[in-house]
């Protein structure tokens, strides 16, 4: 079962809490009320002894690690300097890293060598190939031999992230996926829906800097349940935007004004972070910036993929299936989300195009 809990006092085994205030929490337990010697790999066969780290003995010697520095990346890491997190960071481009080191951050030359100094680690990376190269691969964290645990925000299939957790434990990592719902602005902002999966154990330990990083922190149970979450979360707004997409045209073509409906489809019943950020952009014909039809398309077979395993029907996915499948093949791939609408553009020969007015995105 999900739940929503309130934020964490202070931070967990640190002399100062998140609003600078000195702690009173006994140094025998953790501000979040986790006791000294309770096991990251909580629930599962014991990690070898070496691993077995107690997060409230590593606080102050460790800095946290974060790998992964793109558009959600960066402004998540950045938070975590601004709530004073000691940080080492890592990415592929030199490019993404330097933002950071300007900000305070300290950077590694590889995730072994980040590993050796970070007591807990984030990734944000493209997929979960991303995260297996870089907990594994040459030059991997694992190859680093100090980061007791690891808290992925990558979106990747729920499967995936309990195969990454068996093959974390196997090398005596705690592995949590923690999948984010935002958009990059919300990751500056710190505002960020984030949705936990893996032990109680390893969740106390994170909690605070999820905090730093997001305003609703929700745990959804063990491993792949956040990931899970994320997917039902995505198919609800990815349907949205294909209700509208396919609306738009329809309601041109029958004689509606594009700025009227764009109003109206933006402050009605029918209003959604989806609409109110997308629809002024279709108007402009705006269709870049935004995340790719084709890195998107992820989320939907992972949502088809889960309903097979339980026997359940949803027609309305498998309608919303067929469209992105089609959008893709129009060579709409790399466009967002939005570019949808081209194809019933296409379908109905009518485009939508106009002013956006005084409706505009905000951020959700």
């Amino acid at each position: 079962m999900c739940r929503i809990l309130p934020p964490a006092p202070s931070w967990c085994g640190s002399a100062l809490c998140r609003t600078g205030r000195r702690t009173t929490a006994p140094r025998s337990t953790c501000s979040g009320g986790m006791q000294h010697g309770s096991r990251l790999l909580e629930g599962s066969p014991p990690a070898p002894d070496r691993r077995v780290l107690f997060f409230c003995a590593r606080m102050d010697s460790r800095t946290v690690g974060f790998i992964g520095l793109g558009h959600m990346g960066a402004g998540m890491a950045r938070n975590l300097l601004k709530a004073g997190v000691p940080l080492v960071v890592w990415d592929l481009a030199p490019e993404a890293v330097r933002p950071l080191t300007q900000a305070g951050a300290d950077a590694a030359p590889d995730p072994a060598r980040l590993a050796e100094r970070a007591g807990l680690l984030f990734l944000c990376v493209p997929t979960d190939k991303e995260t297996a190269e870089v907990l594994f691969g040459d030059g991997g964290v694992v190859h680093g031999g100090g980061t007791p645990a690891v808290v992925d925000t990558t979106t990747m299939n729920h499967r995936a992230a309990r195969r990454l957790a068996h093959q974390a434990r196997d090398a005596g990592l705690a592995y949590a996926d923690c999948p984010v719902s935002g958009m990059p602005l919300r990751a500056e902002r710190g505002t960020l829906t984030m949705m936990f999966g893996g032990s109680p154990a390893l969740f106390s330990l994170a909690r605070p800097y999820l905090d730093a990083m997001g305003e609703f922190i929700v745990h959804c149970g063990d491993v792949g349940m956040g990931q899970l979450m994320k997917a039902v979360n995505n198919i609800v707004y990815d349907v949205n935007i294909a209700a509208f997409c396919e609306v738009l045209p329809f309601a041109v073509k029958a004689g509606l004004q594009p700025e009227q409906v764009a109003e109206v489809l933006t402050t009605g019943n029918a209003r959604s972070f989806a609409s109110q950020y997308f629809v002024p952009k279709i108007l402009e014909r705006r269709f870049d910036g935004d995340f790719s039809l084709e890195a998107a398309y992820k989320d939907v077979v992972n949502i088809q993929e889960a309903a097979a395993e339980v026997d359940a029907s949803l027609p309305l996915v498998e309608a919303m299936v067929s469209a992105y499948r089609t959008a893709i093949e129009m060579g709409l791939g790399d466009e967002p989300k939005s570019a949808m609408v081209k194809v019933y553009e296409a379908r109905m020969n009518q485009e939508v195009h106009g002013a956006p007015g005084a409706s505009g995105p905000r951020d959700g």
